[in-house]
């Protein structure tokens, strides 16, 4: 073997090497990290209107589709409830006024049971009541998906048992005394377990009706 050869060899064993320390150091992607540190560096109050999530979430440009600078924007993609619980101390440190939380799909599509999700979700509503007791909490409901466009198969194999899922987060919310928000039933197409095409091009997230149409549900509770 000659000696580029060997460099190259060790230069991409050195490289996997680093990598696996990297991947061990951090329980989240590298993306989760940016966001997050971001998020620190951010103003907080107690006048803030805080979206909490992932990818669906992260996508919806929130003040501007409200019409609302108080609202913030702290959706993740690829977010899971751990993930939230790691990150929490940053949203909860300005006290804010409300906290809109949606999560769970990316927990499913990783394989966790349904009672892991409404489990970890009991724990975020338990850090904030804690942490920062006067923030109103609105815990909704988990979005429809739909495998028909073939993308996000470990998603979208979960469909049948997001509506069961929704109702016991719908309990835990009660038995917690916070509101729970269905979106759920908006989203869905009649008569079956997939989110309506109408709102989405990939069957797990949400083109510009469907933040429209989001916006509109939670308004009511927005500005209560």
């Amino acid at each position: 073997m000659c000696s580029l050869q060997k460099q190259s060899i060790l230069f991409f064993l050195v490289l996997a090497f680093a990598n696996s320390l990297i991947a061990q150091n951090g329980n989240h992607s590298t993306f989760y990290y940016q966001r997050v540190s971001l998020f620190e560096k951010l103003p907080t109050s107690n006048e803030d209107i805080i979206f909490l999530g992932n990818s669906i979430t992260n996508g919806g440009e929130w003040a501007e589709l409200l019409n609302d600078k108080r609202i913030k924007n702290r959706g993740i993609s690829g977010d899971v409830c751990t993930g939230v619980l790691d990150r929490l101390h940053s949203i909860v440190a300005g006290e804010p006024a409300k906290i809109f939380l949606l999560i769970g799909i990316n927990d499913l599509g990783r394989g966790s049971m349904p009672d892991s999700v409404v489990h970890k979700t009991g724990e975020i509503i338990e850090l904030i009541q804690k942490e920062s007791p006067n923030t109103s909490i609105y815990i909704q409901s988990i979005l429809p998906v739909n495998e028909l466009f073939g993308m996000f198969k470990g998603h979208t194999q979960h469909k049948d048992i997001i509506k069961p899922l929704n109702n016991k987060l719908k309990c835990l919310a009660n038995k917690k005394g916070v509101e729970f928000i269905d979106l759920y039933s908006h989203f869905v197409t009649p008569g079956t377990s997939n989110l309506d095409p109408l709102y989405t091009n990939d069957g797990l997230h949400l083109m510009g009706e469907g933040y429209i149409k989001w916006t509109e549900i939670l308004k009511p509770y927005i500005y209560d």
